[in-house]
């Protein structure tokens, strides 16, 4: 039988350092809350904001794959193994953190604010050399369907990752629905909605809601508004 638990975007945990407006729907930083540790494979799932020419200093990252999907704005990258670019609206970026890796992400622009997602997820190889990878996602593709822009096979849709996780992007019209069938059935999906609002197996999600699903090898979703929204399995 289907288990679900519901994350009320109210729920989330808040940075608020001036310059990074940040809310976590798992435990990070200085928020702590033992229910919300990780879900499986995905331990971080930060909605991040950053004033203009503030960001990250150089840190380090081992054993994790980091990925981040802008939603607005433009961030600026550069890391220990070379890698320097801009990232822009519909970009996703992926850094296989492996067996170590600097990096440092600022805001790019003088005049607006840049807004991103920041996930990591748990790999299923330790210790593996760090990689790279950036790509344009075309997101108009992803209208009443399921948008591949994560998977674990480098030559599928999207980037790829050290996990057997697929992630997908969806802008459903209203009123419309479909049904999302499992790569794998003992996976569990983690759904967070961006915008509008849709209907999953009866549970009603708003704007930055979230909502846990186990033990079912298909999900029925349903748009009560125009919405965006992300789906993520991910090995439990």
């Amino acid at each position: 039988m289907a288990k679900f638990n519901f994350h009320p975007a109210a729920s989330r945990g808040q940075t608020d350092l001036g310059w990074l407006k940040s809310h976590h729907s798992f435990s990070f930083g200085g928020y702590t809350d033992v229910n919300k540790m990780h879900f499986g494979a995905l331990r971080v799932l930060n909605d991040d904001m950053v004033t203009m020419g503030m960001g990250f200093s150089p840190h380090r990252h081992e054993n994790m794959e980091i990925i981040s999907i802008l939603l607005s704005g433009e961030l600026a990258h550069s890391d220990s193994m070379g890698n320097g670019s801009v990232i822009t609206k519909g970009d996703i970026q992926v850094m296989s953190a492996g067996s170590g890796i600097e990096h440092s992400e600022f805001n790019h622009s003088k005049t607006t604010t840049v807004e991103f997602l920041q996930i990591w997820v748990i790999p299923n190889l330790m210790n593996i050399e760090p990689r790279y990878d950036q790509q344009a996602i075309d997101f108009e593709n992803a209208t009443n369907c399921f948008l591949q822009i994560v998977s674990p096979n480098k030559n599928d849709s999207g980037v790829s990752i050290q996990q057997d996780a697929w992630f997908y992007w969806s802008i459903f019209e209203s009123g419309f629905e479909r049904e999302y069938v499992f790569k794998n059935n003992i996976n569990g999906l983690y759904i967070f909605v961006l915008s509008g609002k849709i209907e999953v197996c009866g549970q009603e999600l708003a704007t930055r809601d979230g909502l846990e699903i186990l033990g079912s090898p298909h999900v029925h979703i349903k748009a009560t508004s125009q919405a965006e929204f992300l789906l993520m399995e991910v090995p439990i």
